[in-house]
């Protein structure tokens, strides 16, 4: 999973980056085309408590890698987004939006003054423009196509066009493609379209300390806001363990934002874990929501999912409350799944396979 983190120069990207990561990149830097790139653990309590059940040699989290993303202004010209900063955007699975709320006359804003609407939309407009260049430059090549009459089935042809005209007259409403139904046939047909509008957003107001967030209508799909005081944020994050501890009980903070907000954007992509235990390892392995057993096999090894015969699966709620494999299996709670079994979020999979 590949999240991008974006926003309009001195919106506080890097900042929300270094705290996430721990790492140390420069704040500040504009106009330059960079990516940073760093992989972090999901934070996940029932890790911690499967952990401590089967006391094994390795703890292995989830994983979610970052890029800090430099380059996008919000003026997107009508060519699009070039080449360069384009190539690394369409390989996110989604975005996180970075919204600066924070006033600071040591970093002034390009725009010369505070507007988180304003902000918002303007980088929703730059995917969306860019967008529509795509989707105009596919509809005349699909008329070309079309008018040469060889090579792929018209009817083919017929339906790309629908589909990208479709596209087009949403987008020349500014309308996000996140918010457009696609069916599974259509889906097919765009699989080569990293259409930036179409990836999930995961908004994030950067406050200053104290301040509250902004009541900001934001109705789009696969869209969620959260609010963080992303210097604070970085503050505790490079703090040891034990002082970090110390510093959120000062300020009445339960856990970090950071932690709420990587919870949140591993579920906008629609993901969820499974765990596999044992006294070798204690494992979450991320898998689609939806996903067959056969599926989360392959997660784990591909000669799982070829050689896939059963699936051994226990509810981690069922598993800690009994307090272990053996007592699970003897209450029944312990039970055998075959291949068109959906893996629930949580749930403990053992994978009885041939070969």
């Amino acid at each position: 999973m590949r999240l991008g983190i974006i926003g309009l120069p001195q919106s506080g990207k890097t900042t929300l980056f270094n705290a996430l990561t721990r790492a140390t990149q420069p704040t500040g830097t504009t106009g330059k085309i960079e990516v940073h790139t760093a992989v972090v653990e999901v934070p996940d309590p029932r890790v911690d408590v499967l952990s401590r059940m089967f006391n094994p040699k390795k703890t292995i989290y989830a994983k979610v890698t970052y890029a800090d993303i430099a380059g996008l202004d919000g003026s997107a010209s009508k060519s699009g987004i070039a080449g360069t900063l384009l190539n690394q955007l369409t390989q996110m699975d989604g975005f996180i939006h970075v919204v600066r709320c924070f006033e600071d006359e040591a970093v002034p804003h390009p725009q010369g003054s505070i507007n988180p609407a304003r902000d918002l939309a303007a980088m929703d407009g730059e995917f969306v423009l860019n967008d529509l260049i795509a989707a105009e430059r596919k509809l005349e090549r699909l008329a070309e196509e079309r008018k040469k009459g060889a090579g792929r089935d018209r009817a083919t042809i017929d339906r790309e066009i629908v589909l990208f005209e479709r596209l087009q007259a949403a987008l020349n409403e500014e309308i996000p493609l996140r918010d457009i139904d696609i069916s599974a046939e259509e889906e097919k047909m765009l699989s080569g379209f990293g259409f930036l509008s179409r990836k999930p957003v995961l908004v994030v107001f950067n406050l200053a300390e104290g301040q509250a967030a902004p009541e900001i209508a934001y109705d789009h799909r696969h869209s969620q806001l959260v609010a963080l005081q992303g210097k604070l944020e970085m503050d505790i994050a490079h703090l040891p363990a034990e002082d970090a501890q110390l510093f959120m009980e000062e300020y009445g903070i339960e856990e970090p934002s950071l932690n709420r907000m990587i919870r949140l954007s591993y579920d906008l992509l629609g993901l969820q874990s499974f765990f596999t235990v044992g006294p070798d390892e204690v494992r979450a392995w991320t898998v689609r929501r939806g996903a067959t057993a056969p599926e989360a096999a392959g997660e784990i090894h591909t000669d799982l999912q070829k050689g896939f015969i059963r699936a051994e699966v226990v509810t981690y709620d069922d598993l800690v409350s009994l307090g272990g494999l053996s007592e699970a299996r003897a209450k029944g709670k312990l039970r055998l799944e075959g291949k068109e079994y959906i893996v629930q979020d949580g749930e403990v999979l053992n994978i009885r396979h041939s070969g």
